[in-house]
């Protein structure tokens, strides 16, 4: 390898997915030159193994699903998906994984694309080598950002390896239904991706180490998704672990802690997230490799003053939102430190990621629906809150019944009885998703219980669930 040149920009973002896109957006905008170091696609693993691929397969199971809850069209979509034709519409939500309109988005911004792997190097300091050996050195005047995001995380299970278990990239990129699934894991990845394939023709076991799904949201979040996959045909076992995986004769052979032998054509492992800084040169400016990477409110990493992780690699919130959002703060950050002005740091501030500690948001595309931003009860309390939680069911709003036959859903509010706002909310039931921006606002605003009250929601829709809340709150 042989190193060709040297360049200076003034910013020097370590990774292209959406993150780094962000994080490249604000800085150029800000007049900064900035250089992205993508080494696979750029856009990330969001536009091509995760958020994009992942929602295209859930979307037309969500909408056979709310379909078969309406007389007068339930007959009409008895049938199963058209799975090829679900997979060439996720092929297209993909780009088929190529890159093409990315860079030309990135180009329009005025930042600078290398492709490659890039390292740290020492401060300020980033070589790049390219996939034809070439290493170019670039050095950044204020600031590199790291926002290479994270890997699936696989068990330390003998012969893993051999049994080529799929991660949530294969999830979302497989080219048909495998005719048996095994599903392993409770969060996120598990639910929606054992929700999709049970649908587009797989037959899905899903193993869940906890009591129960979604255990970062309110219990009855992760019960109501339960009980649906259950009723889709699924098997669902909760309090199993994997205690070996073997191919025998091409079948994946799972045992688990009970004994019990369980065999699919494939299996995936959703059990978990790893930072991808194990090979990003973090030892040449004295940090661990590997490790997650501790920020302040700024992004910027402890102990530093030019170097930032915005997005998972930092551990705050593990989500395209969130990350986009650190992003934009980041960018912010590091154009008014370059530029010597004010920084706005105080809580709330422009510069400071301050939703990432009162206001996460989150949707599960499940059917039904999960979403929920702010602190569950069980957060709220062990966080020295004193709260009450507030639930009703969505079978008391009128928007509910016309939605579809038998909605069953559940919402929750949890209530600062000492400053009378919002600590969080989470809604269970099809459609809710769309609901979690209001709530957002509210728990983002620290809003007055008493203002909710003159947010008069449209009837009849599923945002007059707000109204039951308040008066259930009022009435108890």
């Amino acid at each position: 390898m042989t190193e060709t040149e040297s360049i200076a920009y003034d910013v020097v973002v370590l990774g292209g997915g959406p993150v780094g896109e962000n994080v490249a957006d604000r800085t150029r905008a800000a007049g900064l030159s900035t250089a992205v170091v993508e080494s696979e696609l750029l856009g990330g693993e969001c536009s091509y193994w995760a958020c994009m691929p992942s929602k295209a397969l859930l979307r037309p199971v969500i909408a056979q699903a709310d379909a078969r809850r309406l007389p007068g069209l339930g007959q009409a979509v008895r049938g199963p998906l058209d799975t090829p034709a679900v997979l060439a519409r996720r092929d297209e939500y993909t780009s088929h994984w190529k890159d093409d309109g990315q860079v030309a988005w990135l180009d329009g911004t005025g930042a600078d694309l290398y492709r490659g792997h890039g390292r740290l190097s020492g401060p300020r300091a980033v070589t790049v080598t390219g996939p034809d050996g070439t290493v170019t050195a670039l050095t950044a005047r204020h600031a590199v950002a790291v926002c290479t995001g994270t890997r699936a995380q696989l068990p330390d299970l003998p012969g893993l390896a051999d049994v080529e278990p799929w991660t949530s990239r294969e999830a979302t990129s497989a080219k048909e239904a495998p005719g048996r699934l095994i599903v392993v894991g409770g969060g996120v990845v598990a639910a929606e991706m054992a929700t999709a394939w049970q649908a587009l023709g797989s037959r899905v076991t899903l193993l869940v180490r906890g009591k129960g799904l979604l255990n970062r949201m309110e219990p009855f979040a992760g019960e109501l998704v339960a009980e649906s996959l259950t009723e889709a045909g699924a098997d669902v076992r909760t309090g199993t672990s994997v205690a070996s995986v073997t191919r025998e004769n091409g079948a994946v052979v799972v045992v688990t802690g009970a004994g019990d032998r369980i065999e699919a054509d494939e299996i995936l492992f959703a059990t978990g997230r790893a930072p991808r800084t194990e090979d990003i040169g973090l030892d040449t400016v004295g940090l661990e490799p590997g490790s997650w990477l501790d920020v302040d409110d700024t992004l910027r990493v402890t102990g530093t003053d030019w170097l930032y992780a915005v997005g998972d690699v930092n551990h705050r919130a593990l989500l395209t939102h969130q990350g986009k959002y650190q992003a934009r703060v980041a960018g912010a950050a590091i154009a008014a430190r370059a530029a010597g002005g004010p920084l706005l740091d105080e809580d709330w501030g422009a510069h400071v990621a301050t939703a990432d500690r009162h206001a996460v948001p989150q949707v599960v595309f499940t059917d039904p629906e999960a979403a929920a931003v702010g602190l569950s009860l069980a957060e709220a309390e062990q966080a020295g809150h004193r709260v009450r939680a507030v639930d009703v069911a969505f079978s008391s709003v009128a928007g509910a019944g016309l939605y579809g036959d038998g909605y069953k859903g559940r919402a929750r509010m949890v209530v600062d009885l000492e400053e009378e706002i919002l600590r969080g909310v989470t809604f269970v039931g099809p459609g809710v998703g769309e609901l979690v921006h209001s709530a957002t606002v509210a728990v983002a605003g620290r809003v007055p219980v008493q203002r909710l009250w003159h947010a008069v929601p449209s009837y009849p829709t599923l945002s007059e669930v707000w109204l039951r809340l308040l008066e259930a709150y009022r009435d108890n």
